[in-house]
């Protein structure tokens, strides 16, 4: 069950998906909660509040994630590239809406919360072309540039909450083998 500030968000980030952030406005929010506008601030501060909180979540997610793909160490870069292309085919059929925030709704955020973000997202970044370049010293992956290779990899991920809305009938799981065949079929030596 879950509670009425997650239910808040939820319905926020869904709206925020469909009509975008500025067009979205708390009394939108309010009817699709089925609560009074007003009864809307007893849960939370502010759209602002909304946007951080549902974005921040994300990067989080997918810090948390690197975090804990890179403490393997017993894994070949081939093997953590694997991981992460799974880590965000998982986070997007687990939060579709929220991820589909992550292409554009991100330019609203204001600061604190908007530094906290790049940071987080240029942290992860750099640690994915980390495992492309420790690839292509291993020989595992092609001489392709490397960032090249992450706009390409992150390009399919980033908007796959676009087609996987319209494709839900895929198995997780055959969703991450394909698409991790695909992805690193075109790198792979």
């Amino acid at each position: 069950m879950q509670s009425r500030k997650e239910v808040i968000r939820s319905c926020a980030a869904r709206l925020f998906r469909k009509k975008g952030y500025n067009a979205t406005s708390m009394r939108d929010i309010a009817e699709a909660v089925g609560i009074k506008a007003a009864s809307i601030y007893n849960h939370i501060k502010s759209k602002q509040e909304l946007l951080e909180d549902l974005l921040l979540m994300m990067a989080h997610l997918f810090s948390k994630g690197m975090e804990d793909i890179n403490r393997s160490s017993s894994l070949s870069s081939e093997q953590k590239l694997e991981r992460l292309i799974a880590l965000h085919i998982r986070l997007t059929v687990e939060n579709t809406d929220a991820i589909a925030l992550v292409a554009g709704e991100w330019v609203h955020l204001k600061s604190p919360a908007r530094e906290e973000y790049l940071v987080l997202r240029e942290t992860y970044e750099n640690q994915f072309k980390a495992i492309i370049d420790t690839g292509k010293t291993e020989g595992l992956f092609k001489e392709i540039d490397t960032e090249i290779i992450l706009f390409s990899t992150l390009s399919t991920l980033r908007w796959l909450y676009s087609w996987y809305s319209k494709n839900r009938q895929y198995n997780i799981v055959e969703l991450e083998r394909q698409m991790t065949q695909c992805l690193i079929a075109g790198i792979k030596r």
